[in-house]
């Protein structure tokens, strides 16, 4: 625990410059700025809280594998409550729909530690219930992880902005160790499972989902999950028919430094000098 939090600590130090040139967070209130970004939405958890999520394919969503943990509890949620708002925007979403089932990576394990290997594999892929096949939402295509100091950007909804969500299109990729992607992106409580593309050729591809949020000197960070072989993986469990819920036995509660039981989204984290 100590050596990645110093790891996280060096980055930042050695970053700041970079941080100072990344693109402010643009509201995607207006119909037009939003049209891009329809196939990102809000996943509301059973009416206690919310994460990003974005599509991959028509009855896809990418997020973080810890939105399905209850934070009080520390219990595996009934994917079944979570329902993705394709596109939330002012009240409205471009389609609604409920989770019929959920995988996440094996090797996710929920607690409060923030290492690289719950950050590696903080993981999940959501099927819908129903296809969303809307002309006006196209799912995402994927990438591999962008290399350090790539230009990179973040799509997420977050507590003080959850009724739009925010486009920050110039961030940058401050280090990658052990399927750590460390980002300048800004994110906040509500912002796990969030998309982070690149934008190779003017596309945007998602290379990365938000797990975490780490503080340092007074500069923020974002840590994302590497996709490749962990997204493949849960693909191919969800085509052997993995994925239906199970009642979990319970476990001991645990909370995020810096995180109410109350709260909801990335982890807050405070990493030592």
């Amino acid at each position: 625990m100590q050596k990645w939090l110093v790891w996280i600590g060096l980055a930042v130090l050695t970053t700041t410059g970079a941080i100072a040139e990344d693109a402010r967070l643009k509201s995607l209130e207006d119909g037009i700025d939003a049209s891009p970004w329809e196939a990102v939405g809000r996943l509301d958890i059973g009416g206690n809280g919310f994460c990003t999520g974005a599509l991959i394919s028509h009855d896809l969503v990418l997020t973080a594998a810890h939105c399905l943990f209850d934070k009080a509890s520390g219990q595996r949620i009934n994917h079944e409550t979570v329902e993705f708002l394709a596109g939330w925007r002012n009240g409205r979403a471009s389609a609604y729909r409920q989770v019929r089932r959920a995988v996440l990576h094996p090797e996710y394990t929920y607690d409060e530690d923030v290492s690289s290997s719950r950050v590696r594999n903080d993981i999940a892929l959501l099927e819908l219930a129903r296809p969303i096949r809307n002309t006006t939402i196209e799912p995402f295509d994927t990438a591999s992880r962008p290399r350090k100091g790539d230009r990179v950007g973040v799509v997420s909804y977050a507590r003080d902005r959850s009724e739009a969500p925010s486009l920050q299109e110039v961030c940058t990729v401050l280090a990658r160790q052990q399927g750590v992607l460390v980002t300048s992106c800004s994110v906040d409580f509500g912002s796990s499972g969030a998309p982070i593309f690149t934008f190779d050729d003017g596309k945007a591809q998602i290379v990365s989902v938000v797990s975490a949020k780490a503080e340092m000197n007074g500069q923020n960070v974002s840590l994302g999950t590497a996709l490749g072989a962990p997204l493949d993986f849960l693909r191919a469990e969800l085509l052997a028919g993995k994925g239906v819920y199970q009642e979990s036995a319970p476990i001991a509660a645990r909370i995020g430094v810096g995180e109410g039981r109350s709260s909801s989204g990335a982890k807050f984290v405070k990493p030592m000098n």
